[in-house]
């Protein structure tokens, strides 16, 4: 059985808009969540990855920085200040911790390097990759079908979940995930923690990224992290665990941007805002 009803997706899902769509997603055992979704034309896009200076909620950095479109990145250890897994930008890593061996050399990673968008698990990139790279995880969806279910653990993230706050494979929460479909990226979160919205587990959100069409789709980091930023505004609303709001949302330490090519420098290099973010 879906995980829930397909009815409920937006009959526009496939089409380019950082406008973001927030729609209802009836879940099969009754209860919802409310879904937000922007897709971005890989053709008049960069994605890029950033690593934060100092930990800041997302959306007062994308104001500070002029940045309207973003999405929170990977992981990261509070208590260290740090990113969790590897992280890379424009072919330099930055400092980070990695995954527990040996789940730090298969989790999947968000890689942009020529324009070029790739989610994949990390056997299957280059040993020290060019451009930009997150690794986060698991992989939700490869060709269309989702690889992620309910109980199945492939990338060890409940085997190793010591360097985490809680087990991101039990249970319901807000998550954010990244998708690539036909040339498109979709950017994606859900709430939770509430009364009204319910969250989505792993699985569940694996099987709405390959409803929404991507080809492939990784987990991003989740619960009171998830934040997504379009129009330089805030659309999801981040809860602690015990269901609390957290205005203006958490503070993090890497995301991915969404910005137009039109206002990319003529050589194609970074805008120094960025590179030095």
């Amino acid at each position: 059985m879906a995980a829930f009803r397909t009815q409920s997706l937006p009959g526009h899902a496939g089409r380019t808009s950082s406008a973001p769509a927030t729609f209802r997603v009836e879940l099969s055992d009754g209860l919802a969540t409310t879904v937000h979704l922007a897709a971005y034309d890989l053709r008049r896009t960069e994605v890029r990855v950033v690593v934060l200076p100092a930990a800041e909620p997302l959306v007062s950095w994308c104001n500070r920085l002029a940045v309207p479109e973003a999405l929170v990145g990977g992981f990261f250890i509070r208590g260290r200040g740090l990113p969790l897994g590897e992280v890379r930008m424009a072919g330099i890593a930055r400092e980070s911790i990695p995954f527990t061996t040996p789940w730090s050399a298969l989790r999947a990673c968000v890689h942009v390097d020529g324009g070029r968008l790739r989610l994949a698990r990390r056997p299957d990139l280059p040993l020290r990759p060019r451009g930009d790279l997150l690794q986060a995880g698991p992989l939700l969806v490869d060709r269309g079908v989702p690889v992620v279910e309910d109980g199945c653990d492939p990338e060890g993230f409940s085997a190793a979940n010591e360097q985490f706050d809680s087990d991101i494979t039990e249970g319901r929460h807000p998550r954010a995930a990244l998708g690539v479909a036909d040339g498109i990226a979709l950017s994606v979160t859900c709430d939770g923690r509430s009364e009204a919205d319910a969250g989505l587990s792993l699985g569940e959100l694996a099987e709405l990224m390959s409803a929404l069409g991507a080809h492939k789709a990784i987990n991003l980091d989740g619960g009171g992290s998830a934040t997504q930023v379009c129009g330089a505004r805030m659309v999801n609303c981040p809860r602690e665990l015990d269901g609390d709001d957290i205005p203006g949302g958490r503070s993090i330490y890497s995301a991915l941007t969404f910005t137009s090519r039109a206002d990319a420098s003529a050589d194609g290099r970074r805008r120094d805002s960025l590179a030095l973010a």
